[in-house]
C-alpha cells in the first residue's frame, strides 16, 4: 500500500488516499481528512512504525477561527486495515505561518524529529525572520518525540546547537532558509538533505549540518540579497548545490536512493524542479561533492518524490486538470533513429525556416516584426520574425497579456539575427554574426544560437556552453585616417538566454503590446503591426475585458465622475446568465487605444517617457517585482513614478565612490548610480546591464542624463 497527499486546489483542502502498489491502480480509498480544509506538506512514518502505527503530518491551516498555522500532528494508523482513525490525533508542535510554511519532516538516523519551517510570507522575508533565532520559523528544525518534556509533546535534545544560548528557540538545528520545499535523510549516512525555492534568481540544495546559517534574507543561496539586512550571529553556509532560475524555478526535495533498477543512481540524492519539469542526481562523500547530474526533463510540475514497497522511484507530477499522476524512473532508451525523432538543425540551412539563407530570406509564412524600443545590443543591425506552426483543429493564437510578453502555443519559434558594420557607420558593410532562435517546446522557452561562417553562407548552432569572438570595426579618425577597433561579441549559453528571457518578463521580451503596437514595413507597405496580426487572425484578444477599459477612459474623458462612470460600466457587463464572450481575435478598438513605448532616440518624444521607455526595455527585464534586480526598483513604463523607488533613494549594495550617492539624484546626474552602472563596462565596473554587452550605449547615457537634470525642476 501506498499514502499519498491529494488536494482539490492549490492551498487544499487536502486528504490523505490510499492506494495500492501497483502501477495498474484504478482507485483510491481516503483514509484521512485533513482539519481545518487546509493544505498537506508531508508524510513521515515512526522508526518503529510496524510496532505502534504512528505517522506523522506536516500540515497548514487555520483552526476555530485563528491565524493559520503550521502544524505537525502524530496519527496511529490501523495496521490490519490500514486505516487512520482522527481520535487519534495528537498534537506535537506548531508555529504561526501563512506563504512558505515548510511542515515537512523526516526522522534521523538518530532517531529524532528534522522538520523544516519557511519565513512564514510569500515575498521577500517581509516579516524579517530569515535570521530571526527567536521563533520557529525559517529554520530546519529537531525534537524528540519519544521522550517528551513535561507538558509537552516532545522535548528538546539536549545536543542542539543552541540549547540554553539566550534568544534563540532551542529547537533551532540550522537557520537561514526561507521556502525549503522537502527534507530526506539518507538512510545509510544519515546526511539531512533539503532544496529551497529561491526568491528573485537562484534555487538551492543543502546538505543540512549543525548550526548552519544558510543566510536568507541577506543571501539568497551564495548571492548577496539583501546587504542593509543583518546577519545572524553565525556565519553564511553556502549551498552544497544551486540552479539559476533559467534552469530551475522551484525546486522539490526528493530522496536518496538505494534501488536496483538504477544502479548508476545508488547513493545519489534525487531532486527536481516544479517548473521546468527537470531531475538532477548529487552525490555527496561528507566533505565534498563527488557527482552532480542532469538526469531527466520532463513536462512535469514536480511536487514531490516517493519510493515505492521495492524501493524505486516514483515522481509525482502535479499538473491540474485531472493531468497529475505518479510515474517512475527509468533508463533511458539508447538513441537511435527510431526513438529520437529528427535532429536538432546544426545549420540554419537546416531548419526550414530560410528560403535563402545566403539572401537572409525568410520562409513564406514566417512574419517579420519590428519593436518600439529596441534591447541595447552593442549597435548592432537586428532583424526580428515569428514562426508559428498550423495545427489543424489546435488553437495557435497569440494571447495579448496586460503586461510582460504574451503567450505563446508549443512549437512557436522567435527569430533574431545581428549585423555589425564592419566600417562603423556605412550600413553597405553589415554582415551577420549571429542568428538566435527562441523555441517554445512542450510549454517551455529555450534559447539557441547560431553563428555565421565568413562567407555569409549559412550559420552554425553554437554549443550549449556558448562561445566568445571578436571582430575588426574600421572607424574614421580625423584627418580621414581610419583606426581599428576590436568588438567582443558574446554567442550565449542556453542558459543565458533564459536569465534576460525570464519568469519576471514572461520570457518573451519584444512580443508584447508596449513593443508591437507601432507601424511596420512590410516591403513597401507600412502598416500597424496589431492591425496585421488581428487582420492575419493571429492574436487571441479579451474584447469585453478591453472594451470596458476604453468605455471607462471615454467616460472620464468627458468628465464623469467615479460613481457615475462605475455605475455605467457595471450596465455593459454580462449578467449572471449570460454567456461570458469568448476570447478572440478582433481587438476592441484600433491600435491608437492600445499603449505604445516611444522610441528612446527620438529627440521628438517626451524626454521622460523615451528614459523610461529605454529603462523598460533594457533594465525591467530584471527589475521589476521578483524578477530578479533585488536593488528593490521597478522599472516597468507604466509603474507611476513615485512607486518606482527609484528618486533619491541610497543604493543598497555598491556605492562606486560616488558623493552622497542615491540610485537617482534629481538633478546631479554625477551622484547617480544608476547612470554610473549604465555608462560603464569591464570586469569588477558594476555595470548594467551585467550580460551580453562591452559597449557603452552613449545615446543613452546622454537621454538619462538630461532627464536626471531635468528632473531637479520638477521636484
Amino acid at each position: 500500500q501506498l499514502l499519498l497527499i491529494a488536494q482539490e486546489r492549490s492551498y487544499g483542502p487536502a486528504t490523505v488516499l490510499r492506494i495500492a502498489d501497483e502501477p495498474s491502480v484504478e482507485k483510491a480509498e481516503q483514509v484521512l481528512e485533513v482539519p481545518g480544509k487546509g493544505t498537506a506538506y508531508g508524510i513521515c512514518f515512526h522508526p518503529r512504525f510496524a510496532e505502534n502505527g504512528y505517522l506523522y503530518l506536516g500540515w497548514n491551516g487555520a483552526l476555530d477561527g485563528g491565524p493559520k498555522k503550521t502544524h505537525v500532528t502524530r496519527y496511529t494508523l490501523d495496521r490490519e486495515k490500514f486505516t487512520i482513525d482522527p481520535a487519534t490525533a495528537l498534537h506535537v508542535i506548531s508555529w504561526e505561518s501563512n506563504g512558505h510554511n515548510g511542515g515537512d519532516m523526516e526522522f534521523g538516523l538518530d532517531g529524532l524529529l528534522y522538520i523544516t519551517s519557511g519565513d512564514g510570507t510569500s515575498d521577500s522575508d517581509t516579516n524579517l525572520r530569515g535570521q530571526d533565532l527567536t521563533h520557529l520559523t525559517a529554520k530546519v528544525l529537531r525534537i524528540d518525540v519519544d521522550h517528551p518534556a513535561e507538558g509537552k509533546n516532545y522535548r528538546v535534545p539536549p545536543d542542539n546547537p543552541f540549547v540554553g544560548q539566550p534568544g534563540i528557540v532551542p529547537e533551532t538545528w540550522a537557520y537561514g532558509l526561507r521556502n525549503p520545499w522537502r527534507i530526506t535523510v539518507d538512510p545509510q549516512q544519515g546526511h539531512v538533505w533539503v532544496t529551497q525555492n529561491g526568491q528573485d534568481l537562484w534555487e538551492q540544495v543543502y546538505l543540512v549540518r549543525k548550526g548552519d546559517n544558510y543566510g536568507w534574507s541577506v543571501y539568497e543561496g551564495s548571492h548577496l540579497f539583501y546587504a542593509n539586512r543583518q546577519l545572524g550571529p553565525h556565519p553564511h553556509v553556502l549551498p552544497t548545490a544551486e540552479h539559476h532560475h533559467s534552469e530551475a524555478r522551484s525546486l522539490t526535495g526528493g530522496i536518496v536512493y538505494f534501488g536496483e533498477q538504477l544502479p548508476e543512481l545508488r547513493g545519489a540524492y534525487l531532486y527536481g524542479d516544479y517548473s521546468t519539469g527537470r531531475i538532477w542526481g548529487i552525490k555527496h562523500d561528507g566533505t565534498r561533492v563527488t557527482w552532480h547530474k542532469l538526469l531527466a526533463d520532463t513536462t512535469f510540475q514536480i511536487s514531490g518524490f516517493g519510493l515505492d514497497s521495492r524501493g524505486e522511484i516514483l515522481v509525482a507530477d502535479h499538473r491540474g486538470d485531472a493531468q497529475g499522476a505518479y510515474y517512475y524512473l527509468e533508463p533511458a532508451p539508447p538513441a537511435s533513429s527510431d526513438t529520437t525523432g529528427p535532429a536538432f538543425p546544426r545549420k540554419l540551412s537546416e531548419s526550414g525556416l530560410f528560403a535563402s539563407v545566403r539572401e537572409h530570406r525568410l520562409q513564406p509564412g514566417v512574419i517579420p516584426y519590428s519593436v518600439n524600443s529596441p534591447l541595447w545590443s552593442d549597435g548592432a543591425h537586428k532583424e526580428r520574425f515569428l514562426a508559428i506552426p498550423h495545427k489543424e483543429g489546435a488553437d495557435m493564437r497569440i494571447e495579448m497579456t496586460p503586461k510582460g510578453g504574451w503567450n505563446f502555443p508549443n512549437e512557436t519559434v522567435l527569430i533574431k539575427s545581428f549585423a555589425l558594420e564592419t566600417t562603423a557607420g556605412d550600413p553597405t558593410t553589415r554582415r551577420w554574426i549571429e542568428t538566435r532562435f527562441l523555441t517554445r517546446q512542450e510549454n517551455e522557452w529555450v534559447g539557441y544560437s547560431y553563428r555565421w561562417n565568413a562567407d555569409q553562407t549559412d550559420a552554425e548552432l553554437v554549443a550549449a556552453e556558448g562561445l566568445d569572438d571578436e571582430f575588426e570595426i574600421r572607424v574614421a579618425a580625423e584627418g580621414g585616417k581610419e583606426s581599428i577597433r576590436r568588438q567582443k561579441w558574446r554567442y550565449p549559453s542556453r542558459t543565458e538566454c533564459m536569465v534576460c528571457h525570464s519568469r519576471a518578463a514572461n520570457f518573451v521580451l519584444g512580443l508584447s503590446t508596449l513593443q508591437m503596437n507601432k507601424p511596420h514595413d512590410y516591403g513597401g507597405v507600412v502598416d500597424e503591426q496589431l492591425r496585421v496580426f488581428e487582420h492575419l487572425g493571429l492574436l487571441k484578444a479579451n474584447y469585453a475585458q478591453d472594451a470596458l477599459k476604453f468605455l471607462r477612459e471615454d467616460l472620464k474623458q468627458a468628465g464623469l465622475d467615479e460613481k457615475e462612470i462605475n455605475r455605467l460600466v457595471s450596465q455593459r457587463r454580462a449578467s449572471r446568465d449570460q454567456r461570458p464572450a469568448a476570447d478572440g481575435s478582433l481587438l476592441a478598438g484600433p491600435p491608437d487605444r492600445y499603449p505604445r513605448l516611444p522610441d528612446p532616440y527620438d529627440a521628438s518624444q517626451p524626454l521622460e517617457a523615451r528614459a523610461r521607455s529605454y529603462l523598460h526595455a533594457n533594465c525591467s527585464i530584471c527589475h521589476v517585482s521578483a524578477g530578479g534586480g533585488n536593488a528593490q526598483i521597478d522599472l516597468e513604463y507604466n509603474v507611476p513614478l513615485a512607486r518606482m523607488k527609484l528618486l533619491d533613494e541610497p543604493p543598497l549594495h555598491h556605492k562606486f565612490g560616488l558623493d552622497d550617492p542615491r540610485l537617482i539624484a534629481p538633478g546631479h546626474p554625477e551622484r547617480s548610480v544608476l547612470l554610473y552602472r549604465i555608462s560603464q563596462r569591464g570586469p569588477n565596473t558594476g555595470q548594467m546591464p551585467q550580460l551580453a554587452t562591452y559597449v557603452v550605449d552613449e545615446a543613452a547615457v546622454k537621454l538619462l542624463e538630461a532627464w536626471i537634470q531635468s528632473l531637479a525642476k520638477s521636484q
